[in-house]
């Protein structure tokens, strides 16, 4: 899917502000002015001025509108929310070449709020998402234990973790130390005259051959 690189960043930060909700063990990303103030120099947003305790509540308020966006059921119900946002916003479009970047378009109004900002940039970059007739690539991450946003850029849309290095190679791990557990376990062996189960006794010749393919079963899917 190509994303213009200002859309790109503009959903890198919508992601990153979802994500910083406070979720289970997770405590809130945004827990005061100081680590508001650190989200906008992480991410270099442009054009905000001094940080107070009302910006902090409308960022949050924000966030809120955003994680609802990527819970949202279908596209009508997630582009009347982003048509929410960005009219509250009072988005005016704009040409500019800041700090060394190319021409690109900023959506939030000459003096906005970061709050403001935050909804026009990160609104209209979630409708192009709608536009596209791509919402269902808003995802939240399928392991059991995160519920970290994402947008699957893949070609097939098939990514289903928020990062593969983590959640994904956490449960292949998991799974496949489960099916080794599973496999070294086996069934008992049945006594095909008597209908009798017996257990391989630790050591013996039968044991050998039943863990020996086990183990070459298991080198053939690392």
């Amino acid at each position: 899917m190509q994303i213009p690189h200002d859309t790109r960043r503009a959903l890198d930060v919508v992601v990153a502000l979802v994500n910083t909700a406070a979720e289970a063990e997770q405590p809130d990303g945004l827990a005061d002015v100081g680590s508001l103030r650190e989200f906008v120099r992480e991410y270099e947003i442009s054009d905000i001025g001094e940080l107070g305790a009302r910006d902090l509540a409308g960022v949050r308020t924000v966030r809120g509108k955003f994680a609802q966006v990527f819970g949202a059921p279908n596209p009508r119900t997630a582009a009347g929310l982003i048509n929410e946002l960005v009219a509250t916003a009072g988005t005016t479009p704009q040409l500019t070449d800041h700090d060394g970047y190319d021409w690109h378009v900023h959506y939030f109004a000459p003096g906005a709020s970061l709050g403001d900002h935050l909804a026009a940039d990160g609104g209209m970059a979630l409708a192009f998402i709608v536009v596209s007739g791509e919402q269902e690539r808003l995802r939240r991450c399928e392991a059991p234990d995160c519920r970290r946003a994402f947008v699957d850029l893949s070609r097939n849309r098939s990514r289903r973790y928020c990062d593969s290095r983590t959640c994904g190679n956490r449960l292949h791990v998991a799974a496949y130390r489960a099916r080794r557990k599973e496999a070294d376990a086996g069934p008992p062996e049945q006594d095909a005259l008597h209908g009798e189960r017996h257990e391989a006794h630790p050591g013996s010749q039968q044991e050998e051959v039943v863990h020996g393919g086990q183990q070459q079963q298991g080198a053939d899917h690392p």
